[in-house]
């Protein structure tokens, strides 16, 4: 990635001070990894540095009901849609429990609780039992979720010019189920993360270059490649056409 090494730095302070953005609207796309420096070639981008690191590996477990109750919401875009998760930013040790809703014209509201356990139990499902329910989701029972999908990538995050948002690039996407393992290699995974509807410059710089949005979720598009029973749903144009080339798949238990 030598075209980030010449991007001008942002702090983790000034980035979330600029860009949070915990309730946003994301576009995201699928890219070669070859064409990373004409993405980046865009005047005023900074990428996010800790302790002289300009990517950080990220661990994600979803949660789900036994019924895959999450899954089949995104899978039929349901108006409640949900996720949890617990994130584990890999290099730092930092753990946190996470709750994703939709929030005003598709919006997204991602809400965040620091977190030590692998589940979700006592205080935690108190948290997570208010927050959905706060996005009018009453039917989940958070102390009955159970772990269903773990990812692991490589992320590079940029605060975009003009306090347009910010962007992360996510690159060594892997995902490991009961069902199996399927990872992509030199693809870009290409989420761009706005306070408004309108898009950015990053956006505009993606679709110069012939790229548009795609449907990709992590999770969704992660269990729809290991669990055979799931495919044929609305990922399976990204997975077919923009990820076959790239991807590894081993099914089985523990592949």
């Amino acid at each position: 990635m030598s075209a980030l090494n010449h991007l001008p730095a942002v702090s983790l302070e000034e980035l979330n001070d600029r860009a949070e953005l915990l309730t946003r609207t994301d576009r995201k796309y699928v890219v070669p990894a070859s064409e990373l420096d004409a993405v980046v070639g865009i005047v005023g981008l900074r990428v996010l540095e800790i302790d002289g690191r300009r990517s950080s590996r990220y661990e994600s477990t979803y949660l789900d009901t036994v019924e895959l109750d999450s899954w089949t919401c995104a899978a039929n875009r349901r108006r409640r849609r949900w996720k949890v998760r617990t994130r584990v930013y890999a290099d730092t040790g930092e753990r946190w429990l996470e709750v994703k809703t939709r929030g005003p014209r598709g919006s997204t509201v991602k809400e965040r609780l620091p977190h030590d356990g692998a589940d979700v139990a006592g205080p935690a499902a108190a948290w997570v039992r208010d927050r959905l329910g706060a996005a009018q989701v009453h039917d989940v029972d958070p102390s009955g979720l159970v772990a269903t999908l773990h990812t692991t990538y490589r992320r590079t995050t940029l605060l975009l010019p003009g306090d347009a948002g910010r962007a992360t690039l996510d690159r060594g996407l892997r995902w490991v189920s009961g069902h199996g393992t399927a990872e992509v290699g030199d693809v870009l995974v290409v989420e761009t993360k706005s306070g408004t509807p309108r898009p950015g410059p990053l956006d505009r710089r993606l679709w110069e270059l012939g790229h548009r949005p795609v449907r990709i979720s992590k999770y969704a598009t992660g269990l729809a490649l290991l669990i055979p029973a799931l495919r044929g749903n609305r990922w399976h144009r990204v997975t077919t056409r923009h990820l076959a080339d790239h991807l590894t798949l081993r099914e089985g238990a523990l592949a």
